[in-house]
Parts: structure tokens; sequence; C-alpha cells
């Protein structure tokens, strides 16, 4: 859980997807905060160190 008591979003994304960063183009401007890249192939998940959204690599289908 994050700091405010509620779980973090989690974006599932592939292999075409990466280099992932946080934050992404989807976010609002009022929640921007340093952009920061995440390393998803040594553990296929990782969590923004700022905001707290969980990003998690998936096979494509």
């Amino acid at each position: 859980m994050t700091a405010s008591g509620r779980e973090s979003e989690v974006i599932e994304v592939t292999e075409a997807d990466l280099p992932v960063a946080c934050p992404t183009p989807a976010m609002g401007l009022w929640n921007q905060h340093p952009r920061v890249y995440l390393p998803l192939r040594e553990k296929g998940e990782a969590s923004c160190p700022y905001c707290g959204t969980r990003f998690r690599l998936v096979k494509a289908a």
C-alpha cells in the first residue's frame, strides 16, 4: 500500500513497450514528477519511487 493507504495502480506492459518510464503520457499534468525509467526485465515488475505506480511485464498475446 502507498502512504495514502490505498493500493497503487498496476500497469501491464509488454516487451514492445520497453523501456518504460513514469510518469506515463496518460497521467495528468497535475501529478507529474521527474521522469524515471524502470528496470522491468530484471524482476518482471517495478514500482515508481515517486508515485508508487507499479508496472508489470507480461507476455504478448
